[in-house]
């Protein structure tokens, strides 16, 4: 009588769980870090419009999009990397301790793994698209991917090196699009410094949400730290982000066309903020998740600006 052995059955190289894991590392069921990532490189890339008359409307559009799976890729990365370093704080807060890592549906060295996975892809994808000055452009914040997730250990002001890391793009994107050209340094660094005061101005309304337990549990935020305070100072920072931004946009010779645009975006960006109660975590969320609407403004009001000058001097689009 013969018998059969049953199939050897190997164990899978990842569960489903760890597969949905990997995609809430990524934060891929919430794309506002995209959008604060995206918007400032376009910022960039139709401010490069303006400036040259070579380029035209087609050529900013295939940039802009050669750039959504890039700034979908860097966020993830950080988004990640985040969640592997910060696991155990994430643990202790009532609004994190659902992750997959506190929740166990990834192990730390595992979703370690992905992160370095997403590297490696990461620097292939970048070194095969980039030009070599935009990379090294990018590499200018390589260790605040690292640095970053451990600030909140040791000092109050995270959403500083968080702006620093997040709106480098707005190099990247002129760079890119004018690749033999000289970059401006002057006015896109007027306009990178508006950008990182509006990354604090967000990052410190929603670090509001968890300041109960951040408290509880010891551990630093510009949220504990202004208190009462926060949005007064917001409001300064609001103040210098639209500033810089407008002189930077002087700079490089936009009119009154973006200037309405500016205006339509600074009073829906104060507003939003001046009827935030930081003490209401829905309040907090609600001006955080606004925030990819004020960057989109402002880069509508840069392209249409740009637009209508061409055609006013008969130069095509």
């Amino acid at each position: 009588m013969c018998s059969f052995a049953k199939p050897l059955k190997l164990p899978s190289i990842i569960s489903h769980e760890e597969l949905y894991a990997c995609w809430q590392l990524c934060r891929l069921h919430n794309n506002i870090g995209f959008w604060v990532v995206w918007n400032p490189t376009a910022w960039s890339v139709v401010m490069a419009y303006k400036s040259n008359t070579s380029l035209k409307l087609v050529d900013v559009i295939l940039m802009l999009l050669l750039y959504v799976p890039l700034c979908f890729g860097i966020k993830s990365f950080i988004m990640a990397i985040d969640d592997v370093l910060d696991h155990d704080i994430d643990a202790m807060v009532r609004r994190t301790e659902k992750r997959p890592i506190p929740r166990g549906s990834i192990s730390v060295i595992r979703a370690s793994i992905f992160v370095g996975l997403q590297a490696i892809a990461g620097i292939y994808l970048a070194t095969n698209i980039l030009s070599q000055r935009t990379i090294r452009i990018s590499m200018c914040v390589w260790p605040l991917y690292i640095i970053y997730p451990t600030c909140k250990r040791w000092m109050s002001f995270a959403p500083v090196p968080l702006g620093v890391m997040f709106n480098i793009g707005v190099y990247m994107g002129w760079s890119e699009i004018l690749p033999h050209d000289n970059i401006p340094w002057t006015t896109l660094t007027y306009v990178y410094l508006g950008a990182c005061f509006w990354t604090v101005t967000y990052e410190t309304i929603y670090q509001h949400q968890d300041k109960n337990d951040d408290l509880r549990i010891g551990i630093h935020s510009p949220a504990l730290y202004l208190g009462a305070s926060t949005v007064p100072i917001c409001f300064a920072s609001t103040c210098l982000f639209l500033g810089f931004f407008a002189f930077g946009a002087f700079c490089n010779g936009h009119g009154w066309f973006f200037y309405c645009g500016l205006l339509i975006a600074s009073t829906r960006l104060i507003r939003g903020l001046l009827r935030t109660n930081i003490d209401r975590p829905e309040d907090c969320q609600k001006f955080f998740m606004d925030t990819p609407k004020v960057g989109m403004i402002l880069l509508m009001s840069l392209v249409v600006d740009t637009i209508i000058v061409r055609i006013q001097n008969n130069t095509s689009i």
